[in-house]
C-alpha cells in the first residue's frame, strides 16, 4: 500500500526553537536545530526563518508562556517537494 494524501508529495522537517522569557515578556527567540540531512545552506536558512518566525507567532500563546525561564519548542514544517526543489533555485 503506498503513501496517502499529502505525505506522497511533500517533506516535513523538525526544528527545535527556544523561546526566553523574563518577566512574563519575549527576551530572546532562537532556533537551536534544524533536522534536514538533504538541505544545502539556502535551504537551511529559509527553514531556520520560517521556524523563528512561527516559534514568534506562538510567543504568546497561553500554553507557551512562562514568567522566567525557557520554553522549548519542537515545531515541524510542511512544505510540498516541488516548492523545496525551488528554494534550491532562489
Amino acid at each position: 500500500m503506498g503513501q496517502k494524501g499529502y505525505a506522497k508529495d511533500s517533506l516535513q522537517i523538525k526544528l527545535y526553537a527556544d523561546i526566553k522569557y523574563e518577566d512574563g515578556r519575549t527576551k530572546d527567540i532562537s532556533v537551536r536545530k534544524v533536522f534536514c540531512d538533504y538541505c544545502d545552506e539556502g535551504q537551511l536558512k529559509y527553514l531556520e526563518h520560517e521556524g523563528w518566525r512561527r516559534a514568534y507567532l506562538e510567543r504568546n500563546l497561553p500554553e507557551n508562556r512562562l514568567l522566567k525561564g525557557v520554553r522549548k519548542l519542537t515545531i515541524l514544517i510542511r512544505i510540498s517537494k516541488e516548492d523545496f526543489k525551488n528554494l534550491k533555485n532562489e
